[in-house]
Protein backbone atom coordinates (compact mmCIF):
# COMPACT_ATOMS: atom_id res chain seq x y z
CA UNK A 1 0.00 0.00 0.00
CA UNK A 2 1.38 3.41 -0.99
CA UNK A 3 0.36 6.60 0.83
CA UNK A 4 1.06 10.00 -0.73
CA UNK A 5 0.30 13.18 1.20
CA UNK A 6 -0.57 16.23 -0.89
CA UNK A 7 -0.85 18.51 2.12
CA UNK A 8 -3.73 19.38 4.46
CA UNK A 9 -6.01 16.29 4.44
CA UNK A 10 -5.42 15.23 0.85
CA UNK A 11 -4.07 11.69 0.44
CA UNK A 12 -3.61 9.43 -2.57
CA UNK A 13 -3.71 5.78 -1.58
CA UNK A 14 -2.79 2.88 -3.85
CA UNK A 15 -3.89 -0.64 -2.93
CA UNK A 16 -2.82 -3.23 -5.48
CA UNK A 17 -4.08 -1.92 -8.82
CA UNK A 18 -6.62 0.44 -7.23
CA UNK A 19 -6.09 4.15 -6.51
CA UNK A 20 -8.11 6.26 -4.09
CA UNK A 21 -7.91 10.04 -3.64
CA UNK A 22 -9.15 11.39 -0.31
CA UNK A 23 -10.36 14.97 0.24
CA UNK A 24 -8.83 16.67 -2.83
CA UNK A 25 -7.76 20.21 -1.90
CA UNK A 26 -4.62 21.43 -3.65
CA UNK A 27 -4.75 25.10 -2.65
CA UNK A 28 -2.53 24.48 0.32
CA UNK A 29 1.12 25.44 0.96
CA UNK A 30 2.42 21.89 1.42
CA UNK A 31 1.95 20.75 -2.17
CA UNK A 32 3.44 21.90 -5.45
CA UNK A 33 0.87 19.93 -7.43
CA UNK A 34 -2.18 21.02 -9.34
CA UNK A 35 -5.11 18.60 -9.72
CA UNK A 36 -4.07 18.01 -13.33
CA UNK A 37 -0.66 16.75 -12.12
CA UNK A 38 -2.22 13.86 -10.23
CA UNK A 39 -2.92 10.50 -11.85
CA UNK A 40 -6.64 9.99 -12.29
CA UNK A 41 -7.85 7.92 -9.32
CA UNK A 42 -10.31 5.08 -9.54
CA UNK A 43 -12.17 6.36 -6.49
CA UNK A 44 -12.59 9.71 -4.76
CA UNK A 45 -13.38 9.54 -1.03
CA UNK A 46 -14.82 12.60 0.72
CA UNK A 47 -14.93 12.76 4.51
CA UNK A 48 -17.29 15.75 4.59
CA UNK A 49 -18.39 18.76 2.59
CA UNK A 50 -16.26 21.65 3.84
CA UNK A 51 -14.43 23.65 1.20
CA UNK A 52 -10.94 22.60 2.29
CA UNK A 53 -11.88 18.95 1.68
CA UNK A 54 -13.95 19.06 -1.51
CA UNK A 55 -12.55 22.08 -3.37
CA UNK A 56 -11.15 20.05 -6.29
CA UNK A 57 -13.49 17.07 -6.24
CA UNK A 58 -15.04 18.11 -9.55
CA UNK A 59 -11.62 17.81 -11.22
CA UNK A 60 -11.85 14.04 -10.70
CA UNK A 61 -15.47 13.45 -11.68
CA UNK A 62 -14.59 10.46 -13.88
CA UNK A 63 -13.85 8.51 -10.69
CA UNK A 64 -16.35 6.67 -8.54
CA UNK A 65 -17.30 8.84 -5.59
CA UNK A 66 -17.46 7.31 -2.11
CA UNK A 67 -19.15 9.45 0.54
CA UNK A 68 -22.40 9.77 2.45
CA UNK A 69 -25.51 9.47 0.25
CA UNK A 70 -26.23 13.17 0.78
CA UNK A 71 -22.80 14.22 -0.43
CA UNK A 72 -22.85 11.79 -3.36
CA UNK A 73 -26.22 13.12 -4.51
CA UNK A 74 -24.97 16.70 -4.30
CA UNK A 75 -21.83 15.85 -6.27
CA UNK A 76 -23.85 14.13 -8.98
CA UNK A 77 -26.09 17.18 -9.32
CA UNK A 78 -23.40 19.86 -9.10
CA UNK A 79 -19.87 18.56 -9.71
CA UNK A 80 -20.19 16.41 -12.80
CA UNK A 81 -20.13 12.98 -11.22
CA UNK A 82 -22.31 10.76 -13.37
CA UNK A 83 -24.82 8.24 -12.03
CA UNK A 84 -23.45 5.62 -14.39
CA UNK A 85 -19.93 5.92 -13.03
CA UNK A 86 -21.06 5.74 -9.52
CA UNK A 87 -21.72 7.43 -6.65
CA UNK A 88 -21.14 4.86 -4.03
CA UNK A 89 -23.22 6.34 -1.26
CA UNK A 90 -22.45 4.63 2.03
CA UNK A 91 -22.88 5.37 5.69
CA UNK A 92 -21.28 5.01 9.08
CA UNK A 93 -20.23 1.49 9.97
CA UNK A 94 -20.48 0.20 6.42
CA UNK A 95 -17.72 -1.45 4.40
CA UNK A 96 -17.63 -1.33 0.60
CA UNK A 97 -15.31 -3.07 -1.83
CA UNK A 98 -13.43 -0.61 -4.04
CA UNK A 99 -11.37 -2.62 -6.50
CA UNK A 100 -8.50 -4.14 -4.51
CA UNK A 101 -9.37 -2.11 -1.40
CA UNK A 102 -11.97 -2.40 1.32
CA UNK A 103 -13.24 0.93 2.66
CA UNK A 104 -14.99 1.21 6.01
CA UNK A 105 -16.66 4.47 6.98
CA UNK A 106 -16.56 5.57 10.61
CA UNK A 107 -17.89 8.73 12.18
CA UNK A 108 -15.79 11.81 12.92
CA UNK A 109 -16.66 14.37 15.57
CA UNK A 110 -16.99 17.55 13.53
CA UNK A 111 -19.54 19.83 11.85
CA UNK A 112 -20.65 19.51 8.24
CA UNK A 113 -22.36 21.24 5.34
CA UNK A 114 -21.50 21.37 1.66
CA UNK A 115 -19.01 23.96 0.40
CA UNK A 116 -19.41 25.70 3.76
CA UNK A 117 -23.14 26.19 3.10
CA UNK A 118 -24.82 25.28 6.40
CA UNK A 119 -28.20 25.08 4.70
CA UNK A 120 -27.16 22.04 2.66
CA UNK A 121 -26.65 18.83 4.60
CA UNK A 122 -23.80 16.51 3.71
CA UNK A 123 -24.85 13.92 6.26
CA UNK A 124 -22.51 12.95 9.07
CA UNK A 125 -18.79 13.79 8.81
CA UNK A 126 -16.66 10.68 8.58
CA UNK A 127 -13.28 9.04 8.48
CA UNK A 128 -12.22 6.07 6.37
CA UNK A 129 -10.37 2.87 7.20
CA UNK A 130 -8.79 1.44 4.04
CA UNK A 131 -7.48 -2.12 4.00
CA UNK A 132 -6.25 -4.67 1.49
CA UNK A 133 -8.34 -7.35 3.23
CA UNK A 134 -11.96 -7.39 4.31
CA UNK A 135 -12.28 -6.51 8.01
CA UNK A 136 -13.54 -9.31 10.26
CA UNK A 137 -13.30 -10.10 13.95
CA UNK A 138 -10.45 -12.48 13.15
CA UNK A 139 -7.17 -10.58 13.30
CA UNK A 140 -5.11 -10.70 10.10
CA UNK A 141 -1.43 -10.02 10.69
CA UNK A 142 -0.75 -9.92 6.95
CA UNK A 143 -3.16 -7.12 6.12
CA UNK A 144 -2.21 -3.47 5.61
CA UNK A 145 -4.69 -0.95 6.95
CA UNK A 146 -4.66 2.86 6.83
CA UNK A 147 -7.01 5.09 8.81
CA UNK A 148 -7.80 8.59 7.55
CA UNK A 149 -9.49 10.13 10.56
CA UNK A 150 -11.05 13.06 8.71
CA UNK A 151 -11.67 16.25 10.65
CA UNK A 152 -12.33 15.09 14.19
CA UNK A 153 -11.81 15.55 17.86
CA UNK A 154 -10.74 12.74 20.15
CA UNK A 155 -13.51 10.17 20.49
CA UNK A 156 -13.76 6.93 22.49
CA UNK A 157 -14.55 4.87 19.38
CA UNK A 158 -10.85 5.17 18.50
CA UNK A 159 -10.04 3.24 21.68
CA UNK A 160 -13.07 0.92 21.74
CA UNK A 161 -13.78 0.07 18.10
CA UNK A 162 -11.33 1.35 15.49
CA UNK A 163 -8.14 0.36 17.29
CA UNK A 164 -9.03 -3.13 18.56
CA UNK A 165 -11.33 -4.29 15.76
CA UNK A 166 -10.35 -2.45 12.56
CA UNK A 167 -6.68 -2.58 13.59
CA UNK A 168 -5.09 0.22 11.56
CA UNK A 169 -1.35 -0.11 11.08
CA UNK A 170 -1.07 3.58 10.18
CA UNK A 171 -3.24 6.63 10.65
CA UNK A 172 -3.36 10.19 9.37
CA UNK A 173 -4.53 12.29 12.30
CA UNK A 174 -5.47 15.99 12.26
CA UNK A 175 -3.19 17.89 14.65
CA UNK A 176 -3.76 21.56 13.82
CA UNK A 177 -6.10 22.32 16.73
CA UNK A 178 -8.79 25.05 16.52
CA UNK A 179 -11.05 23.11 14.09
CA UNK A 180 -9.93 19.55 15.00
CA UNK A 181 -7.79 17.75 17.52
CA UNK A 182 -4.60 19.48 18.51
CA UNK A 183 -1.31 17.78 19.40
CA UNK A 184 -2.33 16.48 22.82
CA UNK A 185 -5.63 14.92 21.75
CA UNK A 186 -4.08 13.50 18.58
CA UNK A 187 -1.32 11.92 20.67
CA UNK A 188 -3.90 10.21 22.87
CA UNK A 189 -5.66 9.00 19.70
CA UNK A 190 -2.39 7.54 18.42
CA UNK A 191 -1.96 5.66 21.70
CA UNK A 192 -5.54 4.37 21.73
CA UNK A 193 -5.28 3.20 18.12
CA UNK A 194 -2.08 1.24 18.88
CA UNK A 195 -0.46 2.37 15.64
CA UNK A 196 2.81 1.38 14.02
CA UNK A 197 2.93 4.59 11.98
CA UNK A 198 1.56 8.05 12.78
CA UNK A 199 1.11 10.76 10.13
CA UNK A 200 0.08 14.29 11.13
CA UNK A 201 -2.23 16.18 8.76
CA UNK A 202 -4.52 19.23 8.72
CA UNK A 203 -1.92 21.66 10.06
CA UNK A 204 0.05 24.73 8.89
CA UNK A 205 -2.38 25.37 6.02
CA UNK A 206 -3.61 28.72 7.35
CA UNK A 207 -2.90 30.71 10.53
CA UNK A 208 -5.46 29.20 12.94
CA UNK A 209 -3.98 25.71 12.49
CA UNK A 210 -0.28 26.51 12.55
CA UNK A 211 1.52 24.43 15.17
CA UNK A 212 5.00 23.48 16.33
CA UNK A 213 5.57 19.85 15.39
CA UNK A 214 7.85 19.46 18.39
CA UNK A 215 4.73 19.82 20.53
CA UNK A 216 3.17 16.80 18.86
CA UNK A 217 6.34 14.76 19.37
CA UNK A 218 6.36 15.61 23.07
CA UNK A 219 2.69 14.75 23.44
CA UNK A 220 3.23 11.39 21.74
CA UNK A 221 5.96 10.62 24.25
CA UNK A 222 3.77 11.76 27.14
CA UNK A 223 0.88 9.58 25.95
CA UNK A 224 3.15 6.55 25.66
CA UNK A 225 2.20 6.10 22.01
CA UNK A 226 4.47 3.49 20.49
CA UNK A 227 4.03 4.25 16.79
CA UNK A 228 6.72 5.88 14.67
CA UNK A 229 6.03 9.51 13.75
CA UNK A 230 6.40 10.36 10.06
CA UNK A 231 6.26 14.07 9.26
CA UNK A 232 5.97 13.89 5.50
CA UNK A 233 6.88 16.66 3.12
CA UNK A 234 4.09 17.61 0.77
CA UNK A 235 3.90 15.25 -2.22
CA UNK A 236 5.97 12.61 -0.39
CA UNK A 237 5.06 8.91 -0.59
CA UNK A 238 5.32 6.31 2.15
CA UNK A 239 5.08 2.58 1.45
CA UNK A 240 3.12 0.65 4.06
CA UNK A 241 4.08 -2.99 4.14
Amino acid sequence: MELTWYGHSTWYVTVGETSLLIDPFFDNPQTSKEPSDVDDPDYVLLTHGHQDHVAHAAEFSDATLVATPELVNYAQENWGFEDAVGGMGMNLGGTVECGDAYVTMHRADHSNGIMNDPDVSAGMPAGFIISDTKPTQVSDEESNTFYHAGDTGLMPEMRDVIGPYLEPDAAALPVGDHFTMGPWQAAIAADWLDLDHVFPMHYDTFPPIEIEMDDFERELDAAGAGGELHVLDGDETFTLE
